[in-house]
């Protein structure tokens, strides 16, 4: 495994050299023929005031980003962890730190740059490599023109929603993966899936260039290519939860269905936990959201109350169909309605207005409730935390939404127009619902696509699956080592 990884990296490393020589050579003449243009640039800059990120927005968005992070450490952790049988809590509690911890230090080195600084429509460049470049007077763009906050913020802020998206994939296939085969994934899939939809979907140059319908155009194009459609994503409906649940469906299918399963109860273990984490998640989400704004403003203010209101109205929706439906109410049931709600509302939070988050939020719980329940049965799937039926269906509903109560008429915030510095007067329900279809559609293509070669390079190397005897003792022990109750 060790020797197999120090290949891996070996030829990453070479296919990074080539590819930047092949762009050096291609252009001997560029650092000449820069050179007027170069010095223009610095002495438009030398006369600008240099921005300064106002302390008000740093400390927020700092603050969310340890929010995001309480997201993964403990809080879907311990949701995932009660999910599980008590064999193998400990083993998704293994997974989720590990996870976290690896895409955290892979997007420091190149995650960071390919995701989020110009190269190509479909993927950044190499300017922040190693963070090469940044230092504490680096700045950011914001969504509002002359306000920027430090790099070094933006740039953790958004390792946090890297993280929690590879961990939230480990859910469907909880209970018979190799630790080994999980992390050989990740890495994988992180590389060419995550990264991707996140600069297709999020980058674009900033607005403080903006200044006419020209500037806007030119600007529009160095952006991401769903960027450049008109994607309304504010938090990650596309790039966070769709994005992640189709690669864990996907696992489920290519990995199998666990040992005994449809023949033995496979039942929660803890329920208390369940209710933690999903407790913790919530509480987390509001800096998943409103720090989406990247300020602390008005904004932000309406994606907190969205993902209040939201989350509420899909747990009540969620417990009253299965009270309805089976006779009673239950804690998982309300858990499960609480994260579906802060699913669907994540791609609308600031574009749509508190009723709209509401019908969202109320519309999440019943429809995810089918996704756990109807649509699983119909996929045949084993996968084991329902993560496509919570995050994949949630992700969809919420993200075609978003196309809807986006409308000013609905309470919506519309689309903002950088050149007249206000929300533009013609929105069309029917046309934002066809781009934001689109962005479902590339997402779901992306991610299955990537998943699937994936998985089966990952089985041909290492192999994807515990032995079955590792299996029914459970993998606390047999992949760590450990148990979580002793008897």
């Amino acid at each position: 495994m060790l020797t197999w990884m120090k290949r891996l990296l070996a030829g990453s490393a070479m296919a990074l050299a080539i590819g930047a020589t092949s762009v050096m050579v291609a252009s001997p003449a560029f650092a000449d023929e820069a050179k007027p243009v170069a010095a223009a640039a610095a002495a438009a800059v030398a006369a600008a005031p240099a921005l300064v990120p106002n302390k008000g927005d740093t400390a927020w968005i700092l603050v969310c980003t340890a929010l995001v992070i309480l997201m993964t450490l403990p809080g879907l952790a311990l949701f995932y962890g009660g999910l599980t049988r008590s064999k193998n809590i400990l083993s998704v509690l293994v997974q989720c730190m590990f996870v976290f911890a690896l895409i955290t230090v892979l997007w420091s080195l190149y995650g960071y740059s390919f995701a989020f600084t110009e190269g190509g429509a479909f993927i950044g460049g190499f300017d922040r490599l190693f963070l090469q470049g940044i230092t504490p007077d680096s700045v950011a763009a914001t969504f509002s023109k002359g306000i920027v906050i430090p790099e070094y913020v933006f740039m953790a802020f958004q390792a946090a929603f890297a993280t929690i998206t590879c961990c939230l994939i480990v859910g469907s296939f909880a209970e018979r993966a190799k630790f080994s085969a999980i992390v050989l994934f990740v890495i994988l899939w992180f590389t060419f899936s995550y990264l991707p939809i996140a600069h297709m979907v999020w980058f674009w140059p900033g607005p403080d260039d903006i200044k006419d319908a020209a500037s806007l155009e030119a600007i529009t194009a160095r952006a991401g290519w769903l960027w450049q459609k008109g994607v309304l994503d504010f938090a990650g409906g596309t790039v966070v939860h769709i994005n992640a649940a189709i690669a864990g469906l996907v696992g489920s299918f290519v990995i199998g269905k666990r040992l005994g399963y449809g023949k033995e109860a496979m039942k929660p273990h803890n329920l208390v936990f369940v209710m933690i984490g999903a407790s913790l998640l919530w509480f987390g989400w509001f800096g998943f959201n409103a720090g989406s704004a990247l300020e602390a403003n008005g904004s932000a203010a309406l994606a907190f109350v969205n993902t209040l209101l939201a989350t509420a109205a899909a747990v009540l929706s969620w417990s009253v169909a299965e009270w309805v439906h089976k006779g009673k109410p239950s804690m998982l049931g309300g858990a499960s309605g609480c994260v579906a709600g802060l699913v669907a509302v994540t791609p609308a939070a600031g574009f749509v207005g508190p009723m709209g988050a509401l019908v969202i939020g109320a519309a999440a719980g019943v429809v995810c409730l089918w996704g756990v329940s109807g649509l699983k049965k119909i996929l045949g799937s084993d996968d084991s935390l329902d993560v496509f039926g919570v995050h994949g269906v949630g992700g969809i509903l919420g993200a075609l939404l978003t196309g809807v109560f986006a409308d000013p008429a609905l309470g919506g915030t519309g689309i903002w127009d950088y050149v007249a510095n206000a929300a533009a007067p013609d929105y069309s329900i029917a046309s934002q619902l066809w781009i934001q279809s689109q962005g479902v559609i590339v997402t779901l293509i992306w991610s299955g696509v990537v998943s699937y070669i994936a998985y089966k390079l990952v089985d041909m190397v290492i192999g994807l699956r515990v032995k079955e005897d590792e299996e029914r003792e459970g993998l606390d022990i047999s992949s760590h080592g450990e148990s979580a109750y002793e008897s």
